[in-house]
Formats: structure tokens, sequence, C-alpha cells
């Protein structure tokens, strides 16, 4: 459970390249960005950050394939977040805290707290996800990773909170208007294949 005082990583707006300027999902020159949240990332009370646009809370962002299909997920209302409930989301992912390492750390930590699988699949970075015009956007920016399930078997840990299931890219498009935010820009870069990972280390 989320708490005000969970530490998070996040990096000050001002030490990335730009301030993060686009709205989307960017695919180039993802490096500099890289560099900048682990030199300048630090550790902060949740409940300092979150009204503060100053600072990006950095959120590891996995969008979960089975060859051409995507896991496609939908909150429930038993969930926290009222915002949240009956949205549909193709995105696993959550905030960094002290103990994960790096964003890959975190990554492999939420993948065990929300899936239930028999294996950790490889995580390929797809590029860097921004949206100030949602003022929870303004305070997150997503470093989004793909994966391939290869046909193994995965289901949601918290199956009252959530349920999910592989969806066509089409089946996927026809819930466009319940899709979090997120989710919506991300989709705009999978290609109806396999999305193509950024040519840039993954860590």
């Amino acid at each position: 459970m989320a708490s005000d005082d969970e530490l998070i990583l996040a990096v000050p707006r001002a030490r990335l390249p730009g301030g993060v300027p686009w709205r989307g999902v960017r695919r180039d020159d993802l490096e500099p960005h890289l560099e900048a949240i682990a030199a300048a990332g630090v550790f902060r009370p949740r409940g300092e950050l979150e009204p503060d646009p100053a600072w990006k809370q950095v959120i590891p962002y996995l969008v979960l394939r089975d060859g051409p299909r995507v896991f496609l997920m939908r909150r429930t209302r038993a969930g926290g977040d009222a915002r949240l409930h009956d949205r549909w989301s193709i995105g696993i992912g959550g905030h960094l805290n002290p103990g994960d390492g790096d964003l890959l750390g975190g990554l492999r930590r939420e993948w065990r707290e929300e899936i239930v699988a028999s294996f950790t699949p490889e995580f390929q970075l797809l590029g860097l996800l921004n949206d100030d015009e949602d003022p929870v956007g303004a305070v997150h920016l997503g470093v989004v990773y793909i994966a391939d399930a290869a046909g193994r078997p995965v289901a949601i840990r918290e199956n009252d909170k959530l349920r999910g299931a592989f969806a066509t890219l089409d089946e996927v498009r026809r819930v466009a208007d319940g899709l979090e935010t997120w989710s919506a820009l991300v989709l705009d870069h999978l290609d109806p294949i396999g999305a193509r990972p950024a040519d840039v280390p993954v860590g």
C-alpha cells in the first residue's frame, strides 16, 4: 500500500534535457535522459513529490506482448484510486524504491508483485513517456519497456483489483476511449507484429 512517506525515485525536471517538453513517447536521443536519471535521481517521500511538477517521479512501464497481441488490463472498482476505476491499461509498472537498485530491478519487482508467471521475460527499452497536460502525468516520467511472453501463461496476481488477458491491437483500439492516458500514448507506438526496441542500453 502506497503512503506519503514511501521513498520513491524522482529527478528534478531542470536536470532532464530541455525539461522534458514533449508529450507522448520519445524513442530517440534517450541516453542523455537516462544518464540524467542515474546522476540526479534521488529518493524522496512520495507525499512531497505528488504536488510538485518541478520533480519527475520515474516509473518503469512495461507493455507485455505475446507475438501480435498485447496484455490488456481493466481496473475494477476495488482499487484504491477512484480516478482509475473501470479504466483500461496496457502498462505494468510502478514507482522505484531504494531496494530496487535500478530501473530494471524495479521493473522485475513490479513483475513479481503484479503478475503470476513461471518466468521473468527479457525487458527491452522502447522509449520515454511524458504527458504534462495531465496533472498526474505532470509529476511522472515513464521509461517504457516491452517484453514477449512467447506463448507462456501469465495472470494478474491481485485479480480483485484488476482483470487481464491478451488482446489484439484492434481489440485494444476498440476500448481506446477508456484507456488510461499513458496507455493511449504508448499504443500509437506499437506496430501490429511487435514494437521495435530503441537502439540504446536497457539498464
